[in-house]
């Protein structure tokens, strides 16, 4: 059930819904034993406009507005979450990010490639030893005339071996959130290497990577903001990638609920379809419930940010809800598909490994529990 959608929105989602078909679909299993993603599938995602979604039409994006992102975010994670994920980064955190804060060269400059596929992005913030403590990262930005020198490492940075640009986040100042800055660091520069993170559990497609910054130099002209002013970014960044996350998770969630349904209809045990009995029909329910609770948390967000209200608390409730509804639903299709659902030969196996590092990325469950307390509240548990 859906609340009544614009005619462009609903033709954006009947885009992305026969594009997921023809596109993703087949190939999501083959991809996911690979362990790699054909990258030929950026530069078609640039091609139907959805790397430039919200993103004006003046820099090459295809603008649109945020409820329409949703729900092309909802079909590709329905599709393959390792997909979806190229496309909440590189627009959804850095070129909507670029924006947002970029200097008019800065945009002239980046958000044509990054929208139409020709070049891709990467969100540099998460630290070996600086998960959910973003703030105490330890990559430092220092100044050497009119340059700077960025030195430091990231780890399970999405689009990582991929990224033409690294949006990345260094200390140049204080201890804690106040003196982190923020720069576009083009990949091919020297001293920037990147190692491919393999032996995933889940979005094993995605090309996730280790970053290593050796005394890596960009002009002043890279740093994206004002200085000391990083975290505000990373944040702002955040609160919408979150969203994204949230509709991903939708579109797992979705796609479980088809799978099961379709396969309690053709399996057969004690002489009738499974489809028949009443345990089953209540795995059936308690998927089809979270998928439409997940959708409408998320398009509350999408609402609010088009209304230019705050957005943040609802972003992390849509986060948590949606995510650990995921788990939920995979676990639900896994179980009506029995000893099948266990072998790769059926999808409900990748969605339930795909789900679970839902709960841990962009936030984990525990930190957005928080979030959400402290705005309840207005104590700060961290």
């Amino acid at each position: 059930m859906d609340l009544e959608l614009s005619e462009e929105q609903a033709a954006v989602r009947a885009l992305a819904a026969s594009f997921t078909d023809r596109e993703i679909v087949p190939h999501a299993t083959a991809w996911d034993r690979a362990e790699s993603v054909d990258r030929t599938i950026v530069r078609r995602l640039g091609e139907v406009g959805f790397l430039g979604l919200t993103v004006p039409e003046e820099y090459g994006g295809s603008g649109g507005d945020h409820l329409a992102y949703c729900l092309v975010l909802e079909e590709l994670g329905r599709g393959d979450s390792a997909v979806r994920g190229i496309v909440s980064v590189s627009l959804g955190l850095v070129a909507k990010s670029v924006n947002a804060f970029g200097t008019e060269e800065q945009k002239r400059h980046w958000l044509p490639r990054l929208t139409s596929g020709e070049a891709l992005g990467c969100f540099a913030l998460t630290e070996p030893g600086t998960g959910s403590d973003a703030a105490n990262l330890t990559t430092r930005a220092v100044r050497d005339g009119a340059d700077w020198l960025i030195s430091g490492g990231k780890t399970f940075i999405t689009n990582g071996t991929w990224a033409d640009v690294a949006l990345v986040f260094a200390r140049t100042g204080e201890p804690g959130h106040r003196g982190i800055t923020a720069f576009l660091v083009p990949t091919g520069l020297p001293g920037f290497t990147r190692t491919e993170i393999h032996g995933k559990l889940g979005l094993r497609g995605q090309a996730t990577a280790e970053l290593t910054f050796d005394g890596v130099r960009v002009p002043d002209s890279a740093r994206l903001g004002e200085l000391g002013k990083g975290f505000t970014v990373a944040m702002a960044a955040l609160a919408k990638g979150r969203m994204s996350v949230a509709a991903g998770c939708v579109g797992i969630a979705r796609a479980c609920l088809d799978a099961a349904v379709r396969y309690a209809g053709e399996r057969e045990q004690f002489g009738a379809p499974i489809a028949s009995h009443q345990l089953v029909q209540q795995l059936l329910a308690g998927i089809a419930v979270d998928v439409e609770a997940a959708r409408l948390l998320t398009w509350k967000v999408a609402d609010h940010i088009e209304r230019g209200l705050p957005f943040a608390t609802e972003s992390s409730v849509a986060k948590l809800f949606a995510s650990e509804a995921a788990v939920r639903a995979a676990n639900n299709a896994l179980q009506v598909f029995g000893g099948y659902g266990f072998v790769d030969e059926y999808p409900v196996g990748k969605y339930l490994r795909d789900a679970r590092v839902m709960t841990l990325y962009e936030g984990t469950s525990q930190i957005h529990q928080l979030l959400i307390g402290r705005a309840l509240t207005g104590v700060s548990a961290f």
